[in-house]
């Protein structure tokens, strides 16, 4: 594959990561058509996230950096620190464990299951059927679930499910931001407030995960998929800026509109995948 199609699978990877619509299987079906009908790979894909989740820890900078400033006071020194903190600062301090505690099913089950990541969830039909019965499952959550509950309110039995829903963006089709957007909404947390943590609580995943794959891809280089380390760079830089614009406008929409948009392309996609599948047009792995 040539520098172009990395630069169109980060363009791809910047536009679907934050939308309830899985970047990872928008990136598995795209590289089937460009030449060499390839797939890039679980590697090239989870290298490509560090540009977007680039995107989140700028966005977001203000929360992040007031997490960790009030998360690291209070590990100092908790005794002093319950003492003297705001109510603010210790609302961030309960953000920043909700998150570390959120992102532990995911770690270790990423770890676990990395085999079977890189192989038989890959498939096409997985990948189709998953878009389709996970769109519905987030038109339910949006449509019926409350709308009352905030970042502040969030508990950390709520925060762990978050995170036990993340694991299930293992599964390309699913979406990391529709599983844990569709937990939310099921949970009768707001939109705005159900997509702030989903992408906050993703960055110790994504990143983790990035990281990892970037060194197996430096140690182990044929892991890398039909790409060169230069221009999965490029790629992940692409996705850097698209992302970044897309989280803008994302947190924009949700303040009035529904997911049913994305629930209606992901059901017309997995439909539209298992046709081409059925037609021979694409092959399941």
């Amino acid at each position: 594959m040539a520098l172009w199609d990395a630069i169109w699978l980060g363009i791809v990877q910047g536009l679907t990561e934050f939308l309830p619509v899985s970047s990872s299987a928008h990136i598995r079906v795209l590289g089937e058509f460009l030449p060499g009908a390839a797939d890039p790979g679980a590697t090239f894909t989870a290298i490509t996230q560090i540009g977007t989740e680039i995107a989140v820890l700028i966005y977001f900078r203000k929360d992040l950096w007031n997490i960790a400033r009030s998360w690291l006071m209070w590990a100092r020194n908790p005794k002093l620190a319950k003492a003297t903190m705001s109510g603010g600062e210790r609302q961030h301090v309960r953000v920043g464990w909700l998150i570390i505690v959120g992102s532990l099913p995911l770690a270790i089950t990423g770890y676990l299951a990395q085999d079977i990541v890189r192989s038989s969830l890959r498939s096409l039909w997985v990948v189709a059927w998953v878009f389709v019965l996970f769109g519905l499952v987030l038109w339910l959550a949006d449509r019926f679930g409350k709308r009352v509950g905030t970042l502040e309110t969030l508990t950390t039995s709520h925060g762990l499910l978050y995170g036990f829903a993340q694991t299930l963006a293992l599964i390309p089709g699913v979406s990391r931001s529709g599983a844990t957007i569709t937990m939310g909404r099921a949970l009768g947390y707001t939109r705005h407030d159900t997509a702030r943590y989903s992408f906050l609580l993703a960055i110790p995943a994504v990143l983790g995960s990035g990281l990892y794959e970037l060194r197996t891809a430096i140690v182990r280089p044929e892991l890398n998929g039909p790409f060169t380390l230069g221009e999965t760079a490029v790629a992940t830089a692409v996705s850097f800026v698209v992302g970044f614009a897309v989280i803008a406008w994302l947190m924009k929409y949700i303040q009035t509109r529904s997911f049913l948009p994305f629930v209606v392309y992901r059901i017309v996609a997995g439909v539209a995948i298992m046709v081409l599948l059925s037609m021979g047009i694409l092959q399941p792995l």
